[in-house]
């Protein structure tokens, strides 16, 4: 029962938070470093809600996807993709 919750998640939800938190801190980045941008906890918000979610949801699709196919292919060959 020692496990963690990272260990616990599959591949694709590994992918989803890791662009996830890229993104926010990316985003985080941005908004400080423009000058022409005001530094307000909305800016910030926003800016780390629309860019955070945006990467981590299409990263875990496109990672749910490559792994359907390469379940898809497995399971037509019979031979494991490594």
């Amino acid at each position: 029962m020692n496990t963690t919750f990272w260990s616990r998640l599959s591949g694709p939800a590994k992918v989803g938070i890791s662009f996830f938190v890229i993104a926010v801190l990316l985003s985080v980045f941005g908004v400080v470093r423009n000058p022409e941008t005001p530094v307000t906890l909305q800016s910030i918000f926003i800016a780390t809600l629309i860019s955070g979610l945006t990467w981590g949801i299409i990263a875990w699709a496109i990672a749910t996807a490559a792994m359907d196919v390469e379940d898809d292919i497995e399971e037509r060959d019979g031979v494991a993709i490594e």
